[in-house]
């Protein structure tokens, strides 16, 4: 059986951990497994292959980034990509095709099941938010850099008596900026699933310096919307493939800062984490269940189930549809949020 890789979307610690698990179950099995290069790019445009063999996926357990690259290439923006990913697909003699990625990647891979091509996925994305499981690869590490970076800042927040503002990664969830400010102990925590004004962070922020606390630590997803503050949303207009706005160009960090500084006479300073969060080796959670994954989808596939994902849930594996997966996103819970805001 030949069985062919890719990782699309952003890249998150654990790609490799998967890669690697995939590979030893198809080559154990006598299987071969072909690396299909910068995601969806390498079956879209002129197809981007090489084989993979023990060599190869050997040492790569705690390395970040992805062996195979990865782009935002996305093939459902028009029907000529889409008969390529099909053409490319036979063209490799591939008989399955295992997609790593988000609900970006997923949801071409959904259609692609559609499709009838034999195609399985493995749940990835340090925002945590892909629909029925509980947990994506990638996760666990983003949060653990923001947690340390929320200590470090800490002490010099405190001596200097200031504001400090921590833009972390979140598009549409604050997952990240939510589990990362509760075990970093931010002092407030703003995130896309819960309104919120620029008055109440400033109240806020007044309340606790009148409180004697002559420091805070502000924990605000990028693609948080906080009313009242100045629309960034069409500053700078970039679009990724998918459609997305280039939250990087955003700026939703700074310019809290800014207003904060303005509102309160508070010395207040930003930080953008940026790729940091999704960048170097992977943690050992991430590594276990990336390997749990990886592993589950290669036996989905040498059971001839395909238009599925193997997800997490409680400590075990279960299977949804691509489909399931790719219908929406999983949102910060009402009670996950209020527990956060026991200890502003």
């Amino acid at each position: 059986m030949r069985v062919g890789v890719l990782t699309g979307g952003g890249d998150a610690p654990g790609l490799n951990a998967a890669i690697r698990a995939i590979a030893r179950k198809a080559l154990a099995d006598g299987g071969e497994v072909v690396g299909i290069h910068n995601g969806w790019a390498g079956l879209v445009e002129e197809l981007d292959m090489r084989m993979i063999d023990p060599h190869q996926v050997s040492g790569i357990l705690a390395v970040g980034g992805t062996i195979l690259g990865t782009s935002r290439v996305n093939p459902l923006s028009s029907e000529q990509s889409m008969q390529a990913v099909v053409a490319n697909f036979e063209a490799a003699g591939l008989d399955a095709l295992i997609t790593l990625g988000g609900d970006d990647t997923l949801s071409v891979a959904a259609a692609l099941a559609d499709r009838g091509l034999a195609v399985v996925g493995v749940p990835k994305t340090v925002d945590n938010d892909l629909q029925v499981t509980e947990y994506c690869v990638g996760f666990d590490t983003s949060v653990s850099i923001v947690t340390e970076a929320l200590d470090r800042l800490h002490t010099t927040a405190a001596a200097h008596h200031r504001v400090m503002v921590v833009e972390v990664m979140g598009r549409d969830t604050g997952w990240v900026a939510l589990m990362g400010g509760l075990a970093g102990g931010a002092d407030m925590i703003v995130i896309p699933e819960f309104a919120i004004q620029l008055d109440e962070i400033v109240q806020h922020l007044q309340s606790r310096r009148a409180r004697g606390r002559d420091f805070s630590i502000v924990v605000v997803a990028e693609g948080a919307t906080v009313g009242g503050l100045p629309s960034v949303d069409d500053q700078a207009g970039a679009r990724d493939a998918f459609g997305h706005l280039l939250l990087s160009r955003r700026g939703v960090g700074p310019q809290l800062a800014e207003q904060i500084e303005a509102a309160t006479g508070f010395e207040s300073r930003v930080t953008v984490l940026g790729y940091t969060q999704r960048g170097g080796a992977p943690t050992a959670y991430d590594r276990i269940w990336a390997t749990r994954v990886g592993a589950a989808a290669y036996d989905l596939i040498r059971e001839g189930r395909f238009g599925v994902i193997p997800v997490k849930r409680g400590d075990g594996i279960a299977v949804a549809t691509l489909a399931e997966v790719a219908a929406g996103q999983r949102r910060v819970p009402q009670d996950l949020y209020e527990l956060a805001r026991v200890f502003y």
